[in-house]
């Protein structure tokens, strides 16, 4: 519970644990930056990590001039934490995936799902992994389900590189632009839940519409 609940702490107040890391560590914030992004990306066993946030509040502190840390440094830096960890994960995937499929499931990766997930992938091409980049988890797994299905890595490098490059940059200069207005600062949690709320949100709606689909009649 403790664990958990330092978690949470650390979730929702990116802000204030970034600036406490910038003046400890210096430029090696931009290091702890990119390990965690490629973390989130690169295992699938670590959904869980803040992206969104992460990228939000890193353009927020970049903007403060005290902590000389640029922006566009970290941009570049963690669009390539961002394409390698997806590229490690499309791999892992494409090396498991036929384990999968005999086994039923590795660890919560079951052959349901991964059916599943192709049968999504065929039917909205590969602008399935560019949307994935904005929703949590979806993006972790995304990778390494398309290593793991039928999507070849010519097809699949192209979405991911775009992906990438729509990501990194709108969430860190929406914190760049935005994050040290006052009004954000002081519902600094707030805002970390409306991200969440809204990268979560194509999830939800895919849900109950699959949940109230009317059955299709033959």
């Amino acid at each position: 519970m403790e664990f958990l609940r330092q978690f949470i702490d650390i979730f929702l107040h990116l802000d204030k644990h970034l600036f406490d890391i910038v003046q400890e560590y210096g430029t090696l914030t931009y290091l702890i930056l990119f390990l965690i992004v490629f973390t989130e990306t690169g295992l699938v066993i670590m959904p869980l990590l803040p992206g969104d946030s992460l990228l939000f509040a890193a353009g927020a502190i970049a903007a403060n001039e005290t902590t000389g840390l640029n922006v566009w440094l970290i941009i570049v830096l963690l669009i390539i934490a961002a394409l390698l960890g997806d590229n490690l994960n499309y791999f892992v995937g494409k090396k498991l995936g036929g384990e999968i499929k005999k086994r039923e499931r590795i660890l919560f990766l079951k052959r349901e799902y991964l059916e599943k997930t192709e049968a999504f992938y065929e039917k909205h091409g590969g602008s399935t992994v560019i949307m994935a980049r904005f929703i949590p988890i979806v993006r972790t797994v995304a990778p390494f389900v398309a290593g793991a299905g039928s999507m070849n890595y010519s097809k699949y490098i192209i979405y991911c590189i775009a992906g990438a490059l729509l990501w990194v940059p709108a969430l860190t200069l929406l914190g760049f632009f935005f994050g040290n207005m006052e009004i954000v600062k002081k519902n600094f949690e707030l805002v970390i839940f409306g991200i969440i709320g809204l990268s979560v949100l194509p999830m939800v709606f895919g849900y109950f519409k699959s949940k109230f689909a009317k059955p299709t009649v033959v």
